[in-house]
């Protein structure tokens, strides 16, 4: 499964995209373990992003489908 990145996170990927080996039927929560587990230099900001599918922030029970489209968003902060 593609996942788009935004802001730090893509810096820290040094990717607009991670590629996230999970099986059809994954939850939110079971993908975000996932990337922090495989991806451990976004661990810390991946904890604390949002999950968005289909351009909507999603619960983490929430069923994902290969055939999403799925975003790690990070919380930003305004001045």
């Amino acid at each position: 499964m593609t996942v788009l990145l935004f802001a730090g996170l893509r810096d820290l990927a040094g990717s607009e995209t991670l590629n996230v080996d999970v099986p059809d039927g994954t939850t939110v929560s079971e993908l975000r373990t996932r990337i922090e587990l495989h991806y451990s230099n976004l661990s810390s900001l991946a904890s604390r992003s949002r999950i968005a599918v289909n351009c909507e922030f999603a619960e983490p029970s929430r069923i994902i489908l290969i055939t999403d489209e799925v975003a790690l968003i990070p919380p930003v902060s305004g001045g």
